[in-house]
């Protein structure tokens, strides 16, 4: 007989299992439509700008003093216009995005490896220089075609996060699920 928890916990994994297989799907689509995706996240990012800023409009009406509200309705007009730029002008949204994805991966790909020479006697710091070289190369593969290769970029990484997510979240699921059907024979 299943307790309460037990139901719970089997429903909640049953739509962990349908979330995870959805995410997989749709990275799969994002990698097979690289350029949409990346328009798409640049879309979704301009949208949010301009949410953020229609809610700094209202926080600055919200304030008190006459600097702090001028001060907020300009941080709200700057996030607005910036949202309705991106969103009239996808294309250079996807290359600025794409550029920032570069600078982050050789700044990561560069302070890894400085980091593997402060650490290198710990064990297993030759993973850190790995992961370091590995980052800085794909910064620098993507600068070699930036930006005439930023179409589908972000949409293949976002893509590829999304299979790895996925994948992710259904074994653990499936994990518990096991936890769970181990503690039913327990009991």
């Amino acid at each position: 007989m299943n307790t309460p928890l037990q139901t719970v916990a089997k429903r909640a994994s049953g739509f962990s299992i349908f979330l995870s297989i959805l995410l997989i799907i749709c990275g799969l689509l994002a990698i097979l439509l690289p350029i949409e995706m990346s328009i798409g996240v640049v879309i979704v990012i301009a949208w949010l700008l301009m949410i953020s800023g229609a809610f700094q409009v209202v926080h600055a009406f919200r304030s008190s003093g006459a600097g702090h509200i001028l001060w907020k309705i300009v941080v709200a007009l700057i996030y607005f216009a910036t949202g309705l730029f991106l969103f009239a002008r996808p294309g250079i949204g996807i290359a600025t995005l794409t550029f920032v994805l570069i600078v982050f991966l050789v700044g990561e790909g560069l302070i890894d490896i400085i980091f593997y020479f402060r650490t290198r006697k710990v064990g297993a710091s030759g993973w850190i220089l790995f992961d370091g070289i590995i980052t800085l190369i794909l910064g620098l593969m993507i600068w070699r075609h930036w930006p005439s290769g930023s179409l589908w970029v972000i949409g293949f990484l976002v893509g590829i996060n999304m299979i790895m997510t996925g994948t992710t979240r259904l074994m653990l699921t499936l994990a518990v699920r096991r936890g769970l059907k181990a503690a039913e024979g327990l009991a």
